[in-house]
């Protein structure tokens, strides 16, 4: 059995799980901070404030996946990163990074894949629909 033409192999993270740097480049908390803090809801008590460090790391993550030959990469963008307070001012320093990130995927022959929502926003975004 084969895979039809265009058939496009790759890997993929969520960026609450992988990136870290949960309190720096302007970022705005999450949902996914407030949850984990809370008591009994995950195992250990851990939590994304370091992860996988990805946030500093992304470099030698992408020479890693074009060593073992990875062609594509979907990787979440985390709204708190962009819009620290869910509206208003756009945060450069988060648009920066996954600018940086996708052109780095590109120079390295890996095809980036955004997901623009994967269950993670901006915690001041559930205060106001909380009322």
């Amino acid at each position: 059995m084969a895979f039809r033409e265009g058939f496009v192999w790759g890997t993929a993270t969520a960026s609450y799980q992988i990136e870290g740097a949960v309190k720096e480049g302007g970022r705005g908390e999450s949902v996914w901070d407030e949850f984990c803090r809370m008591k009994g809801t995950i195992a250990d008590g851990d939590n994304g404030d370091f992860a996988c460090d990805s946030y500093h790391r992304y470099s030698e993550d992408i020479q890693l996946m074009k060593q073992i030959g990875i062609k594509a990469y979907r990787f979440s963008i985390s709204w708190s990163r962009i819009l620290p307070d869910g509206i208003g001012e756009i945060n450069m320093e988060g648009v920066n990074y996954y600018n940086n990130l996708i052109n780095e995927l590109i120079e390295n022959g890996i095809e980036p894949y955004v997901t623009l929502f994967h269950w993670d926003y901006p915690m001041e975004l559930q205060y106001k629909a909380d009322g």
